[in-house]
């Protein structure tokens, strides 16, 4: 059984990240207008920012490198929806600016690590294939 996982520093600091920008969202989400724009905009948030940690645990589990890159690579698409959505909000102002503010930078982080992640992921992949001319 092969699993794959981020360097541990970034690990730990992944495991903190999700679940706490998860909390803040489901909070948010609670509090936000109650408007249709702000019930479409609050659930396709918490569903790419929940989505984030469940990808990632998903990846943890690959059966192969090229399984484990791949999903990365969804953590990845997620985070930066995640990511679109919160820009949504500042910009729409439904949130405080201050509140905003720190979890875009969050978010933000969390997004460059899943990339960095994926990039060297997708670089130590090694092939036992001999290519033969």
């Amino acid at each position: 059984d092969v699993r794959f996982r981020l360097p541990r520093w970034t690990k730990r600091n992944f495991n903190v990240g999700p679940s706490s920008l998860r909390c803040e969202f489901l909070s948010w989400s609670m509090r936000c207008p109650k408007t249709t724009a702000g019930r479409a905009i609050s659930s396709q948030l918490v569903r790419s920012a929940s989505s984030v940690g469940a990808n990632y645990r998903a990846a943890c589990r690959a059966r192969s490198h090229a399984e484990f890159t791949s999903k990365l690579g969804t953590v990845l698409e997620e985070a930066d929806e995640s990511l679109y959505w919160l820009e949504l909000i500042r910009d729409a102002k439904m949130m405080s600016e201050s509140k905003t503010v720190l979890l875009l930078k969050e978010a933000d982080e969390l997004t460059a690590i899943v990339a960095a992640g994926r990039k060297s992921a997708a670089a130590n992949r090694t092939s036992k294939i001999l290519h033969r001319k």
